[in-house]
């Protein structure tokens, strides 16, 4: 066998025991003979979309049906009736044997056996020669079955449901119920406060304080490397070998104040200041992208996409933490009069491209901010900006909280993610409260179930903040502080934050930072500084909604900074 055969060995049982990697890392040969391997499958079987089957797995079932983006993972031993429903993982060494129904989201552990049939022991015949019985199992949509578990014939497990390791279950669970034990007894409910599951009950996930300090004291040790690798000796870029940006050189400055507390080491701080301040066009007040000349106005003065939307942003609080500002006002937010703002908002793609509404809000709303700061800006136009939140408060979905349609090809994607920089440039920046929050805590959890964008290894840093925001924001708003449990859900809030945090932290790569995140969205996988600093700024929410943001040693207080923006009281509004 030569290096490359031994190297594809190798890669093929790396994919057998972690097929979650499948999707991301596979070759088009390995996929090749994935889609065989599941056509060759014996029984009545039927595989869903974007499913993984090892090929060290022994699946003889009389009748399979794994739905949508499920797995198989090594050594796993499948026979008789098992249905699936979505996002269903079998990791190795599993057991599954006599009929077996999994719902949504069910995660079974290592070693672990569902035993869907029994035997007799009438006294008349050895064990062996005795008949076979098979009431099934049945499992409930988001369990988690830890490692070493076993689960026997009869046994239904209701939804969101918790097994704690090495627990033997010979009776029904209730929903909700958090269970361990031989034989598995209730812990208490999943909804109650006052509890977290400690990863040596509950199967070897989640993450405690000392997680959190190792990984921040990491970061800080790490940053000056992270920030190095991505100055080509003039700019700044995303990652070695892209382009530089304008964003890349506020992303850094974002990370150095966070991590480090100060400005980038390449450039001091009065160069990082003069470098970004001179970037804006004295016509517009909007900065363009490098080499590119600024963008053309529409009637109403400003404009409607391209990275200058988002550099009202990023230019804007990167300057704020240098101790600069905009040389001048944004013209076209300086000078709008709420009939035309009114017009402009009418006129966003609400129903197929609430985050692309939502962005041009968020811009708009950050160039006021900047303006009302301003020493030579007169106030905006007309009422514009009490304009904006009358627009936005009487247009909010009671049902959602929201603004914007969902659709049958993304669900709430765009809906949720515009939330977030709606909410993030208008209410969050000026410290107002957002219409409805129990219905935005409502939407957004059910948005943070939909497997195409979450689990699996199909989050990035975007889709997860765009949860974790708005969540925060909400609990904040309904009196919920640090993960004292006294918010409306709270423990499916806190539940999800473990989650999502225990995932983050191992993320981290040595010297890089973080990658944005899988596919061919934003950046991409490769460690970057887009991907560091908007990761750096998750953790942070996530373990301040679990009460632990204290021991990071850091705060964003650039453009997700969790506070309002310094500089004007709070806009009332009647």
């Amino acid at each position: 066998m030569d290096h490359r055969q031994q190297a594809s060995v190798h890669s093929s049982d790396r994919l057998d025991h972690c097929p979650w990697l499948f999707e991301k890392e596979a070759t088009e040969e390995q996929r090749a003979v994935q889609r065989e391997r599941q056509r060759s499958l014996c029984g009545n079987s039927e595989v869903g979309e974007r499913c993984f089957v090892a090929g060290s797995a022994a699946v003889f079932p009389d009748l399979l049906r794994l739905g949508d983006d499920s797995y198989i993972a090594a050594h796993a031993y499948v026979t008789g009736t098992l249905t699936t429903g979505t996002d269903c993982t079998l990791n190795p060494f599993t057991v599954v044997r006599g009929t077996v129904s999994l719902g949504t989201g069910v995660r079974v552990g290592a070693h672990t056996s569902l035993l869907g049939f029994n035997h007799s022991t009438a006294p008349d015949r050895p064990v062996f020669r005795q008949p076979q019985t098979s009431r099934g199992i049945t499992v409930g949509d988001d369990v988690w079955i830890g490692s070493h578990v076993a689960v026997v014939d009869g046994v239904t497990i209701g939804d969101h449901c918790v097994i704690g390791a090495g627990a033997v279950v010979t009776k029904d669970l209730p929903a909700w119920t958090v269970a361990a034990g031989n034989p598995a007894r209730r812990i208490r409910d999943r909804r109650e406060t006052g509890g977290r599951e400690r990863a040596s009950t509950l199967g070897g996930h989640g993450s405690d304080g000392a997680d959190l300090v190792r990984f921040a004291d990491s970061a800080r040790g790490q940053a000056v490397d992270v920030l190095a690798r991505c100055w080509n000796g003039d700019h700044y870029t995303d990652r070695p070998g892209a382009a530089p940006t304008v964003r890349a050189h506020c992303d850094a400055v974002e990370i150095a104040d966070l991590l480090l507390s100060s400005a980038p080491e390449q450039l001091d701080r009065t160069e990082h200041i003069e470098r970004l301040a001179s970037l804006q066009d004295r016509a517009t007040g909007l900065v363009p992208e490098l080499g590119e000349q600024p963008p053309a106005l529409d009637a109403d003065g400003f404009i409607g996409e391209g990275p200058a939307l988002y550099h009202v942003l990023s230019v804007g609080y990167a300057l704020d933490l240098l101790g600069g500002s905009f040389p001048q006002p944004v013209c076209g937010v300086q000078d709008m009069t709420a009939s035309q703002l009114v017009s402009r908002l009418e006129g966003l793609p609400w129903r197929d491209s609430a985050w692309s509404a939502g962005a041009w809000i968020d811009s708009w709303a950050t160039a006021a901010h900047w303006n009302l700061r301003h020493p030579a800006a007169v106030g905006l136009g007309g009422g514009a900006l009490e304009a904006l939140f009358g627009w936005l408060l009487t247009r909010a979905d009671p049902w959602t909280g929201m603004w914007g349609s969902p659709s049958a090809t993304a669900g709430r994607l765009q809906v949720v993610n515009g939330y977030y920089r709606l909410a993030r440039g208008s209410f969050a920046q000026f410290g107002m409260p957002v219409p409805y929050p129990e219905r935005v805590v409502d939407a957004v959890l059910d948005h943070s179930r939909d497997a195409r964008w979450f689990g699996g290894g199909r989050e990035n840093a975007c889709n997860v903040l765009d949860v974790a925001h708005p969540l925060w924001l909400c609990t904040r708003q309904l009196g919920g502080r640090g993960g004292d449990g006294g918010t409306y859900r709270a423990d499916e809030i806190r539940g999800w934050a473990e989650r999502r945090l225990a995932a983050v932290l191992s993320d981290w790569q040595e010297g890089k930072g973080f990658g944005f995140g899988p596919g061919t969205a934003g950046p991409g996988p490769e460690p970057g500084l887009q991907g560091t600093e908007m990761w750096l700024a998750v953790v942070w929410l996530l373990a301040d909604l679990l009460g632990r943001s204290d021991l990071l040693g850091y705060r964003p207080r650039g453009i997700h900074r969790p506070e309002p923006g310094d500089g004007r009281p709070p806009l009332r509004v009647p």
